[in-house]
């Protein structure tokens, strides 16, 4: 908000703003967006840790806020990275021709746990394997911007991207008025033609039927699924709702069977189809690879796209913009260190108190390590798991992420914040102008995952 003791033009409304509410006012309106988000349903799932798993996300109301100049570098980084993203993934299930050049070494690639053997050879309607790519974004300078990670398989939490701008606009539309916000609603369109636009060749309606399968009402992520499968207008089904018959697949309904074209999954490639992956899995469609593998219906994202989420991929995704799109990267990754190679290793076992280290396959801030805040014995408790299987876990240094106004008990305080923006991947490329801003809320914390004690707050890209 502040550069040296000035306000930056962006946040000089939302300066005057602050200053003018009372703490009242402002308590008030914070039990309002509690009460909004209990009543509409908005929480997401912890379990394991006793009490009930469903929780409200915090929300926090003070909106983090962008320039347009600032949106058009993340735009175009965020398009070029979803490209390359997808090239590659192609790639790696067709010719391999990255892995041949010599650009990633072959085995992070075919012995990689996220790689499906049953995908290779097939290439997707449009050449799409990721649909909707979610790239973590940190800030750490006025125009300086590091990926942290890429989401290539089911990003979430576009439904609080949504909401929150939803509520935003309720409790203060003032502010929508003084400040020219672009806007986010189109999302649902968007996500709605994309999809249909992957329809498979044998696929001869104008108008594909797109379902939204879930694994359920227990997922963590339950209602983004029905929130998104309501907004575009869209069955939201289980694997039960669904069965194969001949070359396609089928939903069952009050009025007989309907052929499904697009089939956009929530739920991870073990459990899509028992007779392919997991055969315990009850929440897939047992011959649905089949299907797909003949092009009788779309699945998004394809399954194997994990490939592309994994940590020590990810050191490598510069090189794939290079390679597939003879670009520069517009964004850039944050330094790596992949402690499978020995000289990697050496250098974050010593230095393990000033980086943070992640496993390679994890996510929602779990299992990874933050050198400055972890105590001595959880240091050498960390160094012994990485010693005992280095290949799990990637490093990264200690950024000094930006932070943003929040809102805490004492008043207005500063909070590490990441940016999610949703890229869409279909017959166009295209993203709304935002994404989910997620907030570390303790003090000091560079973890923003919900599930860690994280928020989110409304994200404003200023018009022109």
């Amino acid at each position: 908000m502040f550069h040296a003791d000035q306000v930056r033009p962006p946040y000089a409304r939302l300066a005057d703003w602050t200053q003018q509410m009372p703490d009242e006012l402002r308590c008030l309106k914070q039990a309002e967006a509690e009460a909004f988000f209990r009543r509409i349903g908005i929480t997401f799932a912890v379990y394991g840790e006793g009490g009930d798993p469903d929780r409200l996300i915090p929300f926090d109301m003070f909106p983090r806020v962008f320039t347009q100049a600032e949106w058009r570098k993340l735009e175009r980084g965020v398009k070029q990275r979803a490209r390359a993203l997808n090239a590659f993934l192609v790639d790696i299930y067709g010719r391999g021709e990255i892995v041949r050049a010599g650009k990633i070494p072959a085995a992070l690639v075919y012995r990689n746990a996220a790689y499906e053997k049953a995908a290779a050879g097939i290439v997707p309607p449009r050449g799409v394997y990721s649909h909707i790519v979610g790239i973590d974004i940190v800030r750490t300078g006025p125009d300086t911007f590091y990926v942290l990670e890429d989401n290539c398989r089911t990003p979430s939490g576009v439904s609080y991207m949504l909401e929150n701008r939803e509520i935003m606009m309720r409790l203060f539309p003032g502010l929508f008025r003084e400040n020219r916000i672009e806007p986010i609603d189109s999302y649902s369109t968007l996500l709605r033609r994309t999809l249909a636009s992957v329809a498979p060749e044998k696929c001869t309606s104008s108008d594909p039927v797109v379902v939204l399968l879930t694994p359920g009402h227990f997922n963590s992520a339950y209602y983004e699924h029905s929130f998104l499968a309501d907004l575009m207008g869209i069955e939201l089904v289980e694997g039960a709702d669904l069965f194969v018959e001949g070359p396609f697949v089928w939903m069952r309904t009050t009025e007989g069977p309907k052929k499904v074209d697009v089939i956009y999954r929530r739920l991870d490639d073990a459990f899509i189809d028992p007779l392919c992956f997991r055969p315990d899995s009850m929440l897939g469609v047992p011959g649905l690879m089949d299907v797909y593998r003949s092009g009788g219906v779309a699945i998004a994202s394809a399954p194997g796209a994990g490939v592309a989420d994994d940590k020590a991929v990810y050191t490598y995704v510069p090189d794939m913009i290079r390679f597939y799109l003879g670009e520069e990267p517009v964004l850039q990754n944050v330094p790596t260190w992949q402690c499978a190679k020995s000289d990697d290793l050496r250098y974050v076992l010593d230095n393990l108190a000033e980086l943070v280290v992640k496993e390679v396959h994890g996510s929602g801030g779990y299992g990874m390590l933050v050198g400055p805040k972890a105590s001595r014995d959880q240091l050498a408790s960390f160094a012994e798991r990485l010693r005992a299987d280095p290949g799990k876990y990637i490093a990264q240094p200690t950024l000094a992420l930006s932070t943003t106004p929040t809102f805490v008990d004492q008043g207005i305080a500063p909070r590490h914040v990441d940016l999610r923006p949703f890229c869409l991947v279909g017959e166009r490329i295209e993203l709304v102008p935002g994404g989910l801003t997620r907030v570390a809320l303790t003090e000091g914390s560079l973890v923003v995952n919900s599930s860690q004690g994280g928020g989110v707050k409304d994200t404003w890209v200023l018009a022109e």
